[in-house]
């Protein structure tokens, strides 16, 4: 993160990307249960979006998907995730990276996020074109440095006045 003030804003979309991802990854592995349903709001002229030219000629600037009972190989990676859907009755493989999302609710539960557009790339990015699961973007855990740990303590008493 390059020096200055921190920026909230991003951190917060970050934090709502997140929780899609998980939610979607969750799907992946577990399914949906029950009438659990997702609504996904994303823009479409977004770097990054693939989407067949016929579907984009449609909806140039924003589309809802519903992820429900008609989808397939649903797949989440650090950075985005894909799907196939219908459109009447035409099937279209769909690329979305989370940045280009701008809601994502499940109304089976009475949750909705809003994501508000920034000029932000959320923080992990996968190679292109490779899959990486969602848990391998989260950060590794901090490794101990080498030593003993009484060897990294500092005293306050060398910085007060005295």
């Amino acid at each position: 993160m390059p020096p200055g003030p921190i920026d909230y804003g991003s951190l917060i979309r970050d934090g709502l990307r997140s929780v899609m991802a998980r939610a979607l990854a969750h799907t992946v592995e577990q399914g949906l249960y029950g009438e659990q349903h997702f609504y996904i709001s994303f823009v479409t002229d977004h770097s990054g979006v693939v989407m067949p030219d016929w579907l984009r000629a449609q909806f140039p600037e924003e589309i809802t998907i519903v992820l429900q009972h008609e989808y397939e190989d649903l797949a989440v990676m650090a950075d985005r995730f894909s799907v196939e859907l219908s459109f009447g009755g035409q099937p279209a493989v769909l690329v979305v990276p989370f940045a280009a999302v701008r809601s994502f609710k499940d109304p089976s539960v009475g949750f909705q996020i809003d994501i508000p557009p920034g000029d932000d790339a959320p923080a992990s990015v996968a190679e292109p074109g490779l899959p990486v699961p969602v848990e391998a973007a989260e950060p590794p855990e901090p490794e101990e440095p080498p030593g003993d740990p009484a060897d990294r303590v500092v005293s306050l008493d060398a910085f007060r006045k005295k």
